[in-house]
């Protein structure tokens, strides 16, 4: 059987265990003049300037961020100890969301999305949606050209999920295990850049969940405080902006760039109001209805 380490090691490759930091002054985005190191105007790699490992500087300052942002199994845990009844996994849309799209930032949202769906469906969705969304999850790691062990890994778990092989019990176990072990394919087969985008998807599906859930349940004085994460959304800001003059225009890629700037103003208030969860679910709905 295929290790199943990389794959899972993305699922979870931020955590919100720890008390969230400001972003590090080593990992600020560069300037228009200085531009994303190996990316093209429609963030791609260029054969010319290979993604390089992270030096142990690099990889510290990112381990600083890897504690900002939530993942979407936390976010539902975060729910129940708040009294939220709703299971994020119950409010998850039927809705199978595709990667067959040109610019590769919109890519890795679309890919973040799935990737959340495919985390908190992965003990009720029915075996053919499951698959059906494991494929669009392969498909978005080939399109952003990662290596062959993600792929192949994705693959394994699919196969196993139809042949009924595993079962989501055993799955869930296998992902509890390795929660919180960062691997570096990503960075170094794609950029630096991919990472943040691919979690901003998930946390942008995983934060409308939440909005939902609050919404559901009309818990928005003590459920509210869950989206109030103003150094979340300021680390999603810098990569969406990153050099933005020369590269190609994106109704989706803009779409988030105006609901995480939305969501910024909202988050640096002290206490969020039955409004402002109002605001934020049908802020990232409106995003996630582009998809």
């Amino acid at each position: 059987m295929r290790n199943l380490k990389p794959l899972i090691s993305i699922f979870f490759l931020f955590s919100c265990g720890e008390k969230p930091v400001e972003p590090s002054a080593t990992d600020a985005a560069p300037t228009a003049e200085e531009g994303v190191e190996g990316s093209s105007a429609d963030g791609a790699v260029g054969e010319d300037n290979q993604a390089q490992p992270m030096g142990q500087e690099q990889l510290e300052a990112e381990a600083q961020n890897i504690t900002l942002v939530p993942s979407p199994a936390e976010m539902e845990k975060a729910l129940v100890n708040v009294g939220i009844d709703s299971a994020l996994s119950t409010l998850v849309d039927d809705r199978l969301i595709g990667v067959d799209v040109e610019n590769l930032d919109q890519v890795a949202v679309r890919t973040g999305v799935v990737l959340a769906q495919v985390i908190l469906t992965v003990k009720t969705a029915p075996k053919e949606r499951l698959v059906a969304r494991l494929s669009t999850l392969k498909s978005g790691f080939d399109k952003l050209g990662v290596g062959d062990d993600i792929p192949g890994t994705i693959d394994d778990i699919s196969n196993r999920i139809a042949n009924d092989a595993v079962s989501r019990e055993d799955l869930l176990k296998e992902v509890d295990e390795l929660a919180g072990i960062m691997v570096p394919e990503l960075e170094t087969e794609v950029g630096e850049w991919v990472v943040p985008l691919i979690q901003a998807g998930s946390w942008l599906e995983g934060s409308h969940l939440v909005a939902t859930a609050i919404i559901n349940d009309g818990k928005f004085d003590t459920g509210s405080g869950l989206l109030r994460q103003p150094a979340v959304v300021e680390y999603f800001l810098k990569y969406v902006q990153r050099e933005g003059g020369d590269r190609a225009p994106d109704e989706v890629v803009g779409r988030l760039e105006q609901t995480l700037v939305k969501l910024k103003e909202i988050a640096k208030k002290s206490a969020l109001t039955q409004e402002d969860v109002n605001e934020i679910h049908s802020a990232t709905g409106a995003v996630l209805e582009l998809l």
